[in-house]
């Protein structure tokens, strides 16, 4: 890698990347970007690798999950505090049927940029620039919004910063304290049909944990605390760029915007400007597979981004669709397991399940979502792999946008409270009902049955 630098990219084609009226501008804002503090630690990027490697090794599970796309409208509390309140509940599930460490990282405090199938838009006639996040443009259909516009690179790291402050300010404060999960209710709770099983599961912990401090004779102070690490997709490499950089005491370059970037489905070519960049940094790093990909691909694409076979560094996302994920996934376990390199497999099974409904709603169906994840357990215990995690797309929040769940949700209550921008996310009653999913999967009891 003596040839790699935080700039090689730029050698490279880059795809998804905005187009700006003013090369100068941008230019100004990245460098005055790359003076500002880094949002996150190489420390905090180190602890979770080795958690990471813990999780390949199938000692613990990786629970990464928020919005598809953050606003920079969501940096308020009460939103932040909705997303961990969730990531904390279905953790909790999650520790309580698997006993294993779980690792929460959230897509948080830096989703603010999303690609798009197409450059431009139409409107009667109009043609304007795609919106492709808060980082880049407006959504509002008019020139002035749609314009990429590289202050918002500023503005998106500041409302990362902001989050971050919170979540530390809360996690310091005590409101993750495992003694006290009662921090965690959500104000809507009392409605979920999840509720009588949830609360089941917070008294049992609660017993245990107290039963174990009494035994011990004094109150475990780790359990006052719990981590949460930050992750995006790395799509503006502009971005990316300006906040990597080189730390005293450790060798070579981390992205100190999140913990575990990673690179989508889309800009995941090998000889693109996406693995060039990625290629290149400390970080665990994530990336999208799916359908269409070569086994022979995927082992260079591995190579590519962990040369050394470093425990912990590369986490595989996979993405198929219910419909082809039993002859998709095969193929390319079998490609990693003959190159001989160690990876974090996790399945992302809400990308693959999207569609369209007759009144013109993106959404996913929950029996799809569930279906994918529960193959994916399948295919991996016979293959000899380990499932170490999920990725989904959720939210705390009381939304609208999922077809499906024990509350059985239809097309025509999408209308409701369909909120999402972009894609549809799983509402807080369907993500907590995933979690209790992935357990009696993994107890080998049968899946609750999944109302389409």
């Amino acid at each position: 890698m003596s040839d790699w630098s935080p700039t090689s990219w730029q050698k490279k084609p880059a795809s998804q990347q905005a187009s700006y009226p003013s090369a100068q501008a941008l230019d100004e804002v990245i460098h005055e970007l790359s003076q500002l503090p880094p949002l996150v630690t190489s420390w905090e990027i180190e602890e979770l690798k080795r958690q990471l490697a813990a999780a390949a090794r199938g000692e613990a599970f990786l629970l990464q999950g928020g919005d598809c796309a953050e606003n920079f409208s969501d940096c308020n509390a009460p939103i932040i505090t909705n997303k961990l309140k969730i990531l904390l509940q279905m953790s909790l599930v999650l520790i309580h049927g698997l006993e294993k460490r779980v690792i929460r990282v959230g897509r948080i405090a830096g989703q603010y940029a999303k690609p798009r199938s197409a450059d431009t838009e139409s409107r009667d006639g109009v043609t304007l620039p795609s919106y492709r996040g808060d980082l880049i443009n407006g959504l509002a259909f008019n020139p002035g919004a749609r314009t990429p516009d590289p202050v918002r690179l500023l503005r998106g790291y500041g409302r990362a910063a902001m989050t971050l402050n919170y979540i530390r300010s809360l996690s310091d404060c005590g409101f993750a304290d495992l003694h006290h999960p009662e921090n965690w209710d959500l104000a809507f709770m009392s409605h979920s049909t999840q509720e009588r099983s949830y609360r089941r599961i917070v008294g049992d912990l609660s017993h245990s944990l107290r039963f174990m401090e009494i035994l011990g004779g004094a109150r475990n102070q780790e359990l006052n605390r719990v981590q949460f690490f930050t992750s995006h997709e790395g799509l503006h490499l502009h971005y990316e760029q300006a906040l990597t950089r080189r730390v005293p005491n450790r060798d070579g370059h981390y992205n100190l915007a999140a913990h575990l970037p990673w690179i989508g489905f889309r800009t995941a070519a090998l000889e693109g400007a996406h693995v060039e960049y990625f290629s290149g940094i400390r970080n665990p790093v994530g990336v999208k597979v799916g359908a269409g990909m070569p086994g022979s691909y995927l082992q260079e694409l591995v190579e590519r981004l962990n040369p050394t076979d470093e425990a912990g560094k590369l986490v595989l996302i996979h993405r198929f669709g219910a419909a082809g994920v039993e002859r998709g996934l095969p193929p390319l376990i079998d490609a990693v397991r003959r190159s001989g390199r160690q990876v974090l497999w996790v399945c992302d099974p809400m990308h693959g399940n999207t569609e369209a409904t007759g009144s013109g709603y993106k959404t996913r169906r929950f029996g799809n979502i569930l279906d994918e994840l529960s193959r994916s357990f399948d295919i991996h215990e016979a293959q000899g792999s380990i499932l170490g995690g999920v990725h989904f797309e959720l939210t705390g929040d009381d939304v609208t946008e999922c077809i499906g769940g024990a509350r059985g949700l239809d097309e025509a209550g999408l209308e409701r409270a369909y909120k999402t921008q972009v894609d549809p996310r799983l509402n807080y009653e369907q993500a907590l009902e995933m979690a209790m999913a992935i357990v009696d999967k993994a107890l080998n009891r049968p899946l609750r049955e999944a109302r389409r």
